[in-house]
């Protein structure tokens, strides 16, 4: 379910204008880019401005800035659990894994992003949302493993964090990150991970 699709059941009655639906759209997807250039200190007025839309307008269509970034963070989550499921039916399962892992650590930075926004608040769906995650993370390790191209000395739940360790800060130890840094660790922890014959 999409973010616009949750923030519109919230409030059953009459299906809305397509004005309407255009807003929501827009104010979800400034939400994203707020989140992800501006972090924990994003406001309603700057996803407001970043959608084109007014303060009243915002309000009109959404509850409030936490709901706005609760179901953006529930929509990034099942954007990752789809893109578990494509890689699970990927008859190779090493290469299922690597595309998996790509959009997995991008997704992961965004969704980290608006839950640091959020304050680390969950709710119901969300716990939904990783339960899902985990068992398609579990399934894609378990492949890769039983088909020999990954290593079998590793519990699923060590890739986790392994994959969690790809996106890194700007900055660390005096040095700035280069613009493909998150694409040079995914390559050493997949060097890591992959079988040697």
């Amino acid at each position: 379910m999409t973010a616009v699709d949750r923030l519109l059941a919230r409030e059953p009655g009459p299906t809305p204008r397509a004005d309407a639906r255009r807003n929501l759209e827009r104010l979800v997807v400034a939400a994203r880019s707020a989140v992800a250039e501006t972090g924990v200190n994003v406001t309603a007025q700057e996803v407001a401005q970043r959608a084109g839309v007014g303060k009243g307008t915002f309000y009109r269509r959404v509850p409030s800035l936490e709901t706005l970034l609760q179901v953006v963070l529930e929509e990034v989550l099942d954007e990752a659990v789809a893109a578990a499921d494509r890689a699970l039916e990927n008859p190779d399962p090493w290469r299922g894994f690597t595309e998996f892992a790509a959009a997995y650590v991008t997704l992961r930075k965004e969704s980290c992003g608006v839950n640091e926004a959020l304050g680390g608040a969950g709710s119901c769906d969300l716990e939904r949302c990783l339960g899902d995650l985990r068992e398609r993370l579990r399934e894609l390790v378990g492949r890769a493993q039983d088909n020999g191209s990954m290593r079998a000395d590793i519990p699923w739940e060590d890739v986790a964090f392994l994959l969690a360790g790809v996106a890194t800060a700007d900055r660390t130890i005096g040095l700035t990150a280069a613009p493909d840094q998150w694409h040079r660790n995914l390559r050493t922890v997949l060097d890591g991970l992959v079988a040697r014959p």
